[in-house]
């Protein structure tokens, strides 16, 4: 067996040796990796969110499914948000979401306001409410009254 002049490994002369990418001798080569977030269809990172599970201590052992699931329950929260607070500023005619348009959506959705019941959003304000009781009384009769202010 002779050297080869571009590697300087033995093997048979005038041949190179065989790239060694294969895993364990079985299936195909790994050229390329896909991440769990890539497999699963989901913007979310499944990876990062395993790993906080686990350094999380929620529980002595976490399955391979548990993030992907709660990954792609995030993801679907975030996206019901993000299109309920794009419709409420462009019903302000803004192009730009902000705290207060969040507000605006989540306190206008009946599940999503239980969910965030207990959340402060800074920033937001409050959700625009005057009391009936509040309100002037309307008169049945057509003429004015002895009422010192007029709506």
């Amino acid at each position: 067996m002779s050297e080869t002049p571009t590697t300087g490994k033995k093997g048979v002369a005038g041949k190179k040796p065989k790239a060694t990418t294969t895993t364990g001798g079985r299936g195909k080569k790994s050229t390329n990796s896909t991440s769990r977030s890539f497999r699963a269809g989901l913007q979310f990172p499944v990876g990062r969110i395993h790993r906080q599970l686990r350094e999380g201590r929620y529980a002595a052992r976490i399955g391979a499914g548990a993030p992907v699931y709660l990954a792609a329950v995030l993801e679907y929260l975030a996206a019901e948000i993000l299109e309920l607070a794009g419709n409420a500023s462009r019903d302000n005619k803004k192009v730009r979401i902000v705290p207060r348009h969040i507000q605006l959506a989540i306190r206008n959705d009946e599940e999503l306001n239980k969910l965030l019941s207990d959340v402060t959003i800074a920033s937001g304000g409050v959700i625009p409410n005057i009391h009936s009781v509040l309100l002037p009384k309307k008169s049945a009769k057509g003429g004015k009254e002895g009422g010192s202010q007029e709506f």
